[in-house]
């Protein structure tokens, strides 16, 4: 699908990795609304691409429903927002349950529900989601957010199915760690032991490359990542043993300190 002309929803325009979709995307010719929860960085954001912006808090179900009004008439929904979710649940409260998965999968669910009517009865649209290599392979400190981005893959994959006889793609698009920007980039922590990063505009490249192929899932990450991950798909006790094996490494735990205020 062409993006040139399009009205494009973009969520989570505000972090590092949506800055990079939203010049990609406002580079491409859309017609982009971009939306979050800080009206301030929206509006600077919004005008120095000529784009519209919404602002919404997508932990709240008021304000998804709000959002996909505003936004009627929408031919692509790039939703990229997400929390961290990092650490072990016991720490968390229910309220902070709730909000991790709010955010990180309900309201991708509902935002296409909402907006994807008007795509089929037109035969044409798509729907990026963008995920995370955790939506693959579990790691330690991670259940929640883990949680959601194994939902979403499955969301993303049987939502295609669905809507592939109307003529509207669905795609997922997982990067690993993200360099210089995004949640991780955020905590100042260092890179996991032999972890290699991925840049927020090979993110935004992958995802612009699957709105024009309608690719059903696009991993963006190193070879070493995506051989581990695909591992953990098909044979994850001998993917958590393996993990097991190497020489203790804090910086799961650094990353979570740093990311506990996002909760």
């Amino acid at each position: 699908m062409k993006i040139a002309g399009e009205t494009v929803l973009l969520t989570g325009a505000t972090g590092g990795v949506g800055r990079a979709l939203a010049a990609r995307l406002a580079e491409a010719g859309a017609h982009l609304i971009v939306t979050g929860r800080d009206g301030e960085a929206l509006r600077a954001l919004a005008d120095r691409l000529g784009a519209r912006w919404v602002t919404a808090d997508l932990a709240d179900p008021e304000d998804v429903e709000h959002l996909a009004k505003e936004c009627a008439g929408t031919a692509i929904l790039v939703a990229n927002a997400a929390l961290p979710a990092s650490g072990d649940l016991l720490e968390y409260t229910p309220d902070q349950v709730d909000r991790a998965l709010a955010v990180n999968l309900r309201s991708a669910v509902v935002l296409a529900r909402l907006l994807a009517p008007a795509m089929t009865e037109a035969g044409r649209g798509h729907l990026v989601f963008v995920g995370s290599m955790s939506g693959k392979a579990a790691t330690p400190h991670s259940s929640l957010y883990t949680a959601s981005k194994f939902g979403l893959r499955g969301f993303a994959h049987a939502l295609r199915l669905d809507l592939r006889p109307a003529g509207v793609g669905v795609s997922l698009v997982q990067p690993g760690f993200v360099a210089d920007a995004g949640m991780f980039a955020r905590t100042g922590a260092p890179l996991p032991r032999g972890a290699r990063a991925v840049t927020p505009d090979q993110v935004a490249s992958a995802v612009l490359r699957a709105i024009a192929h309608d690719r059903g899932e696009i991993n963006i990450a190193p070879l070493k990542l995506r051989l581990r991950c695909a591992l953990s798909v098909q044979f994850p006790s001998v993917a958590a043993w393996l993990q097991g094996q190497g020489a203790p490494d804090d910086t799961g735990r650094r990353i979570v300190d740093a990311q506990r205020a996002s909760r």
